[in-house]
């Protein structure tokens, strides 16, 4: 077996014992589709959220992370809300995300990439301030073609005065202790 099947086999043995929250979760699903006919971000995914969950019930874990679904997902609770059996969907919707994230995987790279800078912005200031965030991703992103495609909508919100030009700055910090316990309980869950 060559050094990438073998690194694939053990990401996929990785990402199905990762899976065992979220199976525990919706282990219990009866498979009704309440919560893709409650999903108002259902006709954009490649699969319906009832889907996902037999994928997870299953342990496909090869084909749950080569879907959008989860990424799609805007937490908006109503397939929780109306689960006949109170699943927490949108938590293992959330869970999923997690997972992505934590390893890296290829397909949510820039999505994580993009929260983890919006979230970067929101530390240093309490609020997102526009042009640091979109400097910190573009720069995060390391190609230097991607800023080029959202040039002119950049200047037209600079000439209405939506978006003010504003260098990196260390900020106030006085979300840095919020942000740490948050990453504490993250780890401890």
């Amino acid at each position: 077996m060559d050094t990438q099947n073998m690194d694939s086999s053990l990401l996929q043995d990785k990402l199905t014992a990762s899976l065992e929250p979220i199976h525990e979760m919706v282990q219990a699903c009866i498979q009704c589709g309440t919560c893709s006919g409650s999903c108002p971000n259902e006709f954009a995914m490649d699969l319906t959220p009832r889907r996902m969950w037999r994928m997870v019930i299953m342990g496909q874990s090869e084909k749950i992370f080569e879907s959008r679904t989860f990424i799609l997902c805007s937490a908006c609770y109503s397939c929780s809300l109306r689960c006949p059996r109170g699943l927490p969907l949108t938590d293992a919707m959330a869970g999923l995300k997690r997972i992505a994230a934590r390893e890296n995987l290829a397909p949510y790279r820039r999505s994580t990439l993009f929260t983890k800078t919006f979230l970067e912005s929101v530390r240093r200031h309490g609020r997102v301030r526009e042009m640091e965030f979109m400097t910190l991703y573009f720069s995060a992103l390391k190609n230097p073609f991607i800023p080029l495609q959202f040039a002119s909508l950049g200047m037209r919100l600079m000439r209405k005065g939506k978006v003010h030009p504003q260098l990196p700055s260390k900020g106030t910090g006085k979300l840095d202790a919020l942000f740490k316990r948050v990453e504490e309980l993250e780890v401890a869950g």
